[in-house]
């Protein structure tokens, strides 16, 4: 039996990098500063996942202009970069697990709702920018999550249905995004517990990606 090629495609913060507590005390940081004290659960509530324009409205609880959001993103994306650049590493088992996806020739692909800045900061960090086919960011999109825009762009871009894909995601939002993709969808519990994954409609919920293969990814998306 032919089995349909299946692509791989992976949110950025809190899945190729466990980097979630940084990007939590950098928002804190960011919105005292401009006199909006935020909590860790309004952070994961509303802010994890998203795209600038939206986590920025909510802080300041009113629409930013294009020109505002550019600067006060890079404010606080500066302040996460110094915040966890002496921490900066993938997340368990992420590069073995990349390696055995390229052994099989699947496609991969990052939909990311960071700046350009951090997506250069951490892929180009690492590296691990060669090992994707297409980079799609919060500047290519008109919708962020939990729309599906950035995942549905990724696939169009890999030249693979969306049904024929897997999503690595760690954010409720970016979860529902790539279940209204029509993706199958992996959690990991990098942001959330187990316990708070467990109604979101994931396959699977896992820690990292020690010890997870190709075929039993292959399964979930076949399943799916």
């Amino acid at each position: 039996m032919l089995i349909p090629a299946f692509a791989a495609l992976f949110d950025m913060d809190g899945v190729l990098v466990d980097n979630t507590e940084f990007h939590i005390n950098a928002w804190l940081q960011f919105a005292q500063r401009h006199g909006f004290p935020l909590t860790k659960d309004q952070y994961v509530d509303h802010i994890n996942g998203r795209v600038s324009a939206d986590a920025m409205a909510y802080v300041f609880g009113r629409p930013i202009a294009d020109d505002e959001l550019t600067t006060l993103t890079e404010e606080k994306e500066s302040i996460y970069r110094e915040l966890y650049a002496p921490h900066l590493q993938p997340t368990s088992g992420l590069l073995a697990f990349l390696d055995k996806l390229k052994a099989e020739n699947i496609k991969l692909a990052v939909g990311t709702s960071a700046p350009v800045s951090n997506v250069s900061f951490t892929l180009d960090g690492l590296p691990l920018r060669p090992y994707f086919d297409v980079i799609v960011d919060a500047s290519m999109i008109q919708h962020g999550k939990p729309n599906p825009e950035i995942y549905l762009t990724a696939a169009q871009r890999l030249g693979i249905d969306p049904t024929c894909c897997v999503v690595f995601e760690d954010a409720l939002a970016g979860i529902e995004a790539g279940l209204r993709a029509g993706m199958t969808v992996i959690a990991l519990a990098t942001t959330h517990t187990h316990a708070e994954l467990a109604d979101t409609g994931a396959a699977l919920i896992v820690d990292d990606f020690t010890g997870l293969t190709v075929d039993a990814v292959r399964a979930l998306v076949t399943a799916g």
